[in-house]
């Protein structure tokens, strides 16, 4: 199968891509927050934060429709928000708090949102990829034409059960998008000394399934690949592979330093890749007099974060009784 990139739409206007930077800002605010408040010891466990990532989840996001399904892995918060999630909600959750989506007892990896039709959040790397295709099997079940997202990363790409999934998922001609964000690390080993494979998205083709690779710092080639990659699913035509090549600028958690890589090559991505400076460029070329609102964007954005960080840290942690609640479903017999 030959190579094959996505390129980015020209015709895009101002105010679609005052939206992308204002969603892209808020996830880089909100993992910044996050960051300082797992720092003071408010939230606990492990916490991946998904700085540098951002025009991966809302290029996609842009393609999606009202009932379309995603599922990720535990660098998740950026997914919660782009998916519509409260920050408060989420920020709650982060923290352990009753106010969280899964009532403080989920934390970073493990939060819900039926409404935002969020289904995780996954700890064990690669798990969430068959259970992705299982939501897709079952819209194609009741013949709707909703399609799943499916994210995990270039360390997950080399997880058996990921190409089980790709087996499954074409045999039975599934509505699934996986979409592999590989920032080049996974946990910490360069995918260069990972894989030999020249690319992640062409092992599809021993499936029969379709896919390109993806510029993942730029939000409008993102969204143009995602728009094929949704239209080839809601045709019917099966799943869609989509490598979307990115970069975190953090470690992999929090507990991560990092020094597998220099501080050289991290620097020189945000300084000449950075997906939200890159939105923000063209902004200032289309309107050399936008310098206020975009000003004002920032200044809100922080206003929401810092409010979803004050609504966490007043939230009650849940009682001890919560421990034996939300562990069954009841069933009528």
């Amino acid at each position: 199968m030959a190579a094959r990139k996505a390129t980015r739409k020209s015709n895009v206007s101002k105010e679609e891509l005052l939206g992308y930077y204002r969603e892209m800002l808020l996830i880089r605010r909100f993992e910044e927050k996050a960051g300082q408040l797992y720092g003071m010891g408010l939230i606990g466990g492990f916490c991946h934060l998904y700085i540098g990532q951002e025009a991966v989840v809302v290029g996609l996001e842009a393609c999606a429709e009202e009932g379309d399904k995603r599922i990720t892995t535990y660098r998740d918060h950026g997914h919660m928000l782009a998916s519509g999630m409260d920050p408060n909600g989420v920020m709650a959750e982060l923290t352990g708090r009753e106010g969280g989506y899964s009532k403080g007892k989920g934390g970073s990896m493990h939060m819900f949102s039926k409404e935002a039709h969020f289904y995780g959040g996954h700890g064990i790397v690669g798990a969430n990829v068959p259970l992705g295709a299982g939501l897709a099997f079952a819209d194609k079940y009741l013949g709707n034409d909703r399609v799943t997202f499916t994210y995990f990363g270039d360390g997950a790409a080399n997880q058996g059960q990921v190409y089980e999934t790709y087996n499954m998922a074409e045999l039975w001609n599934l509505p699934v998008v996986f979409v592999i964000e590989n920032n080049q690390y996974a946990m910490g080993t360069s995918i260069k000394r990972s894989t030999k494979s020249p690319s992640l998205w062409e092992r599809g083709a021993a499936y029969g399934i379709e896919g390109m690779e993806v510029d993942g710092m730029d939000v409008l080639a993102v969204k143009a690949a995602g728009q094929k990659a949704v239209e080839h699913c809601r045709a019917g035509k099966g799943p869609f592979i989509l490598e979307v090549m990115t970069y975190r600028y953090r470690g992999h958690s929090m507990s991560d330093p990092a020094k597998y890589r220099t501080r050289d090559e991290v620097q020189k991505m945000r300084e000449e890749r950075d997906a939200i400076e890159q939105v923000r460029a063209r902004l200032i070329e289309m309107d050399d007099k936008i310098e206020d609102e975009l000003k004002a964007i920032d200044k809100d954005i922080k206003a929401i974060v810092n409010a979803s960080a004050d609504y966490s840290k007043e939230s009650p942690e849940p009682a001890l009784a919560e421990l034996y609640t939300d562990i069954y479903v009841e069933a009528s017999a």
